[in-house]
């Protein structure tokens, strides 16, 4: 029975060891490309402000990390079938089409989260921290800190918008009876409301940008989870 259980047990980290090294390749794969695109998205993430750098090969180290979030990005559908691969073992045909048809949705999620973020809280967060400036008190803004935060918050909106298929995946194979996500609604709140705080600026508007879409999109996956229960 023990060399069983240690059977399964190699047999899982294997298949963990397998998921990440096909993510990573896959990410290797469109670094290039994505590292030649880096310029162009750090002009657009930093357009109509003025910014410094500090060192000489500060901005060569953006492009660097933008380049791995583009990478992500893009190689996200790929990454994402390999996870849910991994979360929810295919044991019978039924979960089969539903990992199938989850990596869409996914993808979906992530890369609309990853817009949400660009698009409406990233430049939200800056004119609120602009807006402190006075004539006597003036921005001296690095390069390094608006663009290093709109990478991380970008990663953070696309994997918070997760949420609903988290909720739904759980629901769906019976991990989490339907009635206990229900009931436990308040510290699901509360959880979102401490991640938010941890993966976003120590600012109170960035946070509930992120908290809010996050609570609703859970409350998305309960509609659905309650609809497949129905059925």
């Amino acid at each position: 029975m023990i060399a069983d259980n240690e059977e399964t047990l190699v047999a899982h980290l294997d298949a963990l060891r397998s998921t990440i090294i096909h993510c990573l390749v896959a990410v290797a794969i469109l670094f290039v490309p994505a590292f030649l695109a880096a310029p162009y998205c750090i002009d657009f993430l930093t357009s109509g402000l003025e910014l410094h750098y500090f060192h000489p090969m500060e901005v060569f180290v953006l492009q660097m990390k933008m380049a791995f979030v583009l990478s992500l990005v893009v190689a996200f559908p790929y990454v994402a079938r390999q996870v849910w691969l991994f979360v929810l073992p295919a044991l019978y045909e039924r979960e089969r089409k539903f990992v199938r048809s989850i990596v869409l949705f996914s993808s979906a999620l992530f890369i609309g989260g990853v817009a949400f973020c660009l698009l409406v809280c990233f430049p939200m967060v800056v004119r609120f921290g602009m807006g402190f400036a006075t004539e006597g008190i003036v921005a001296t803004i690095g390069i390094s800190q608006v663009v290093s935060m709109a990478l991380w918050l970008s990663i953070a909106f696309g994997l918070m918008f997760q949420f609903p298929l988290v909720t739904f995946g759980l629901v769906k194979s019976g991990i989490v009876e339907y009635a206990t996500v229900c009931n436990k609604r308040p510290y699901v709140l509360v959880g979102v409301l401490v991640l938010a705080a941890v993966l976003t600026p120590p600012d109170v508007v960035s946070q509930l940008v992120l908290a809010t879409p996050t609570y609703l999109l859970f409350e998305l996956g309960l509609l659905f989870a309650r609809r497949y229960k129905g059925r």
